[in-house]
């Protein structure tokens, strides 16, 4: 009985892993659309019907071309850290809640924060392994800024946690049943939003890829196979983030109206990529360290007050 339970998750994995990488092709494909017709313009429109198949014959593309590398960079990490990114960015949907209950483990906001921090390691060795200045400067620039912003992410998320005491994710959709925290955590789900765009290094906050500074950012050394893995990578964290908004002050739900709000979510980060210019560095900084972190200490102090009164009220 337990190899038939234990085979059914692996299934399960699979098919999941496989939904999120086909969720990736077609959010690439949203996004060019979008951006598209932002800019007054039509998008991919000639693969397939209106443009369907064109993130498919991206793929085949990319992963058909010549994979290069710098002569003097350092070949395994190299070639490793693209895969190892795709894969940190992958198992990160494991703490994702189903009603069938799956890997739905007590501690799995733990698990997001510290799978999402590892894959700083990634863009870090990718940017230094390949020897090249510009890549260098732009993972510098990218691990200074996840990891300033982990902090504020992981306050806000304390403020969460504290309210529901609790670490499992499923238990956002029980609290939220009558009220959205979108209501009650008002300034701290907007904060959240914007902490998650800096996360996953995305307009204002894309330093790490500044084009107009650094040509291409950490990845400027990677063709082919290995810019299709770091693309994916990111793609399949902003899907995960959009994931965890629903979840954390969207209500939730396990039906059809959550998988909206997700869209919904991915919309918006693709919305800002199209309206907003890039930030500038200094003040990114001065953000998550003078701004975002005293105020989510704050809140982060009047919650834990308002669970204790509330608790207080209660016996």
């Amino acid at each position: 009985m337990l190899f038939l339970d234990n085979l059914l998750l692996l299934v399960s994995m699979i098919i999941l892993i496989i939904l999120v990488l086909v969720g990736v092709a077609f959010l690439t494909l949203l996004e060019r659309k979008v951006l598209g017709y932002i800019q007054i313009r039509k998008g991919p429109n000639k693969v397939g019907f209106i443009g369907i198949f064109q993130p498919f014959s991206d793929a085949i593309k990319l992963f058909t071309k010549e994979q290069v590398y710098p002569y003097l960079s350092n070949y395994n990490i190299y070639y490793l850290s693209p895969i190892i990114n795709l894969f940190l960015a992958l198992i990160l949907w494991f703490s994702m809640p189903f009603l069938t209950i799956f890997f739905n483990f007590n501690f799995s906001l733990l698990y997001i924060l510290v799978i999402s921090s590892l894959g700083v390691y990634t863009i870090m060795l990718a940017g230094w392994s390949s020897n090249s200045n510009y890549s260098l400067l732009g993972s510098l620039r990218s691990v200074a800024q996840t990891i300033s912003y982990e902090v504020s992410l992981a306050l806000i998320l304390l403020s969460f946690m504290f309210f529901i005491l609790s670490y499992n994710i499923f238990d956002f959709y029980k609290f939220q049943e009558m009220i959205w925290f979108l209501f009650l955590f008002f300034p701290l789900s907007l904060m959240w939003v914007v902490t998650c765009l800096a996360e996953t290094n995305r307009t204002p906050f894309d330093f790490a890829e500044g084009e107009s500074e650094l040509v291409s950012g950490f990845n400027v050394e990677y063709s082919s196979g290995g810019f299709a893995l770091i693309f994916m990578a990111e793609y399949s964290n902003i899907l995960f983030m959009s994931m965890l908004c629903s979840l954390l002050f969207l209500g939730g739900g396990f039906n059809f109206l959550f998988f909206m709000k997700i869209l919904f979510m991915s919309f918006l980060w693709i919305w800002v990529r199209g309206t907003l210019p890039r930030y500038r560095y200094d003040k990114l900084m001065m953000l998550a360290w003078k701004i975002y972190l005293p105020i989510s200490l704050n809140f982060l102090l009047f919650y834990i007050g308002l669970k204790l009164f509330m608790m207080i009220l209660m016996f």
